[in-house]
């Protein structure tokens, strides 16, 4: 894979520099036209393709230089003797190579025709510097591409790495769910049996039964339509429901037209188990929980209110802080998360994430 794709950088330099050849043939002959002169053209085209043709083979040495002995940083100074050793190199093969087709084809026809040495100085003086300033822009080119192409990979791998620990949170999240769904729900069906409320424990068991089938079964995407979510999360409200009775009230504003927008896995349940036990679960007369979600701007903002105590100081409940860390690897600075006091009373928790829809 590697010799084909050098292969191609190879042909790719060469159809370069004979296309850069034939431009400038075409004008100095077009120029020494124009001006009246009488040659014979094709052997002046010839010649200046020839010259010009050097670089062909000269560009895939400088461009290992340039890997060799990179530049790209302050630190890569100590480098720049091989560079200036390498243009020196690449400036003589060329007055050389120029000087030899010319005194070899004597192009221009001159009578009698010029020594080597009078030609070779000739070409030093007008092309040397030629040489060493295509040096310098290959290594230019060539710096600036590697810079480019090891971005790219490092911006591959952290995408890469971006996804594997979103992954990773959404398992530890699947996993600390699982328990403590049963811990609550097996208090909650203790109560209930003690109660004597022996069908209310059937369905709850029930309940519990399916929503951790759910749990198990769920896709390994990151992101699913909010109704998926909703739905979930309407589920374990109901389980709790069955524990809570009328103590519990839930409220759903969220309006069809949003129900197709992506949001993170497993991101509404959290919060409803968190107002749940840090929330209606202190309040003796229990009370509401209210989920809205609104789009304005690009922006999905999901908020999460109730009628709990409000907070003395900043807590988290169960998966909580895991969906502000997989939030921030997923969308970065566009989302956030706040826990917060009511307007009146209670608290709320509001997630804003990119409004996004599945095409």
């Amino acid at each position: 894979m590697s010799d084909l794709r050098h292969a191609r950088h190879s042909l790719w330099v060469a159809i370069l520099w004979f296309g850069v050849s034939l431009i400038t043939a075409t004008q100095v002959v077009v120029g020494m036209a124009a001006e009246g002169r009488q040659h014979n053209w094709f052997t002046v085209f010839f010649t200046t393709v020839a010259a010009w043709l050097v670089f062909c083979f000269a560009t895939p040495l400088v461009l290992w230089l340039t890997r060799r002995f990179p530049l790209a940083r302050a630190a890569d100074w100590r480098n720049l003797p091989a560079h200036v050793a390498g243009a020196l190199v690449v400036g003589i093969v060329h007055v050389v190579w120029s000087a030899f087709l010319e005194w070899a084809v004597n192009p221009l026809g001159t009578q009698p025709p010029p020594s080597f040495r009078s030609v070779f100085f000739t070409t030093v003086y007008m092309q040397f510097h030629t040489g060493v300033i295509i040096y310098a822009a290959i290594v230019a080119i060539g710096s600036t591409v590697d810079s480019i192409h090891r971005l790219a990979q490092r911006d591959a791998e952290a995408a890469r790495l971006a996804g594997e620990l979103s992954k990773t949170q959404l398992d530890a999240l699947r996993r600390q769910l699982e328990p403590h769904f049963l811990f609550n729900t097996l208090n909650g069906i203790s109560g209930l049996v003690r109660e004597g409320r022996n069908e209310a424990a059937v369905a709850m068991i029930a309940g519990l039964s399916d929503l951790l089938r759910r749990v198990l079964e769920t896709s390994g995407n990151q992101v699913v339509p909010l109704a998926d979510e909703v739905s979930f999360a309407e589920s374990y409200l109901d389980l709790q429901a069955m524990r809570f009775g009328e103590r519990l009230k839930v409220t759903m504003d969220i309006p069809l037209e949003l129900y197709g927008a992506l949001v993170p896995q497993l991101v509404l349940q959290p919060l409803v188990e968190n107002a749940i036990v840090h929330g209606i679960g202190k309040l003796v007369e229990g009370g509401e929980i209210r989920v809205t979600a609104r789009e304005a701007q690009g922006t999905l903002t999901i908020c999460m209110y109730n009628d709990g105590p409000e907070l003395l100081h900043s807590k988290s409940g169960v998966g909580l802080s895991n969906t502000q860390g997989r939030l921030v690897t997923l969308y970065g600075a566009e989302s956030s998360v706040e826990l917060r006091n009511g307007e009146h009373a209670g608290v709320e928790t509001i997630i804003k994430v990119p409004y996004r829809t599945a095409k």
